[in-house]
């Protein structure tokens, strides 16, 4: 597969403090790569430097051939960068399908435009991409009523308003049970393969990342220390000393189906899987 996103030697410090040293990894079109690593690891200072939120010092980010770095975040969302977060970002007094619309009309800059009201302008596209996330039948209820994994399924039809070609999900499952969550990356997975775009996600719930990333990269105190499928990670003696720690096993769960079980997993006691507090934000 065609690399969607190539980053090559990505460097950022503050002051006397390496955040991100000398990290490359690429994503390819339909595939979802999960970025993990412990407290401090330089998560969110890596996915942050890729849409353009925090300048990087050093490094090359390509989107699709074309170098980003150093573009401003709305730059890099025109250039195809779609980006959803852990706290949902959406308009809770305008109903299901103006939120879409609010992102269909900034992507085609027509927000000068928009006065009072939505009309009928982009209403088939923001109705087809609700119906792309299941949630068609709820598209003229206001966002302020919905549970929240239907918010979260409304933040990603946001996010796919502008076509990208690689989406950013920063802790696309935080605040999620075990069924949401499954069901969440079960769909963002099925999008990915049908619209062909690269997922980077970071992500605390390892029952999510295991079931559903293709590949793993994990950073440790900054620096890439281990990359490669789900399996391969998990065995990796750098891994399980340095950020599962302290003796801690781990099993490798079965992969989720499309249709994912609204049953929570034996296994996993409550707040999550096992490993849940192993991670955390960066």
């Amino acid at each position: 597969m065609s690399a969607v996103l190539q980053v090559d030697g990505l460097h950022k410090a503050f002051g006397g403090v390496q955040a991100v040293e000398d990290v490359s990894f690429a994503v390819s079109a339909g595939e979802l790569l999960a970025l993990i690593g412990p407290n401090g690891a330089g998560k969110s200072t890596c996915f942050n430097m890729l849409n353009g939120q925090l300048a990087a010092d050093s490094g090359v980010v390509r989107l699709e051939g074309r170098d980003v770095l150093g573009q401003s975040p709305r730059a890099i969302w025109r250039m195809g960068v779609g980006r959803t977060f852990q706290i949902t970002a959406t308009f809770s007094s305008l109903s299901v399908r103006e939120n879409v619309q609010m992102a269909l009309y900034s992507h085609a800059g027509k927000l000068r435009s928009l006065l009072s009201r939505f009309g009928a302008e982009l209403r088939t596209e923001a109705d087809a991409l609700l119906g792309q996330v299941g949630m068609l039948d709820q598209a003229g209820r206001p966002c302020g009523v919905l549970a929240y994994g239907d918010l979260k399924r409304v933040e990603l039809a946001m996010a796919l308003a502008n076509q990208p070609r690689l989406l950013l999900m920063d802790e696309p499952t935080a605040g999620m049970g075990p069924a949401e969550r499954n069901d969440l990356m079960a769909l963002t997975r099925r999008v990915a393969r049908e619209r062909s775009i690269g997922v980077l996600f970071t992500e605390h719930s390892m029952d999510v990342v295991f079931a559903h990333a293709d590949r793993m990269i994990v950073l440790a105190r900054g620096r890439l220390i281990a990359e490669g499928e789900p399996a391969v990670v998990r065995d990796d003696p750098q891994v399980r000393e340095v950020y599962f720690g302290m003796g801690t096993t781990f099993e490798l769960p079965m992969a989720v189906p499309a249709e994912a079980s609204h049953a929570p997993s034996r296994s996993e006691p409550a707040g999550g899987s096992a490993l849940s507090g192993a991670t955390g934000h960066a």
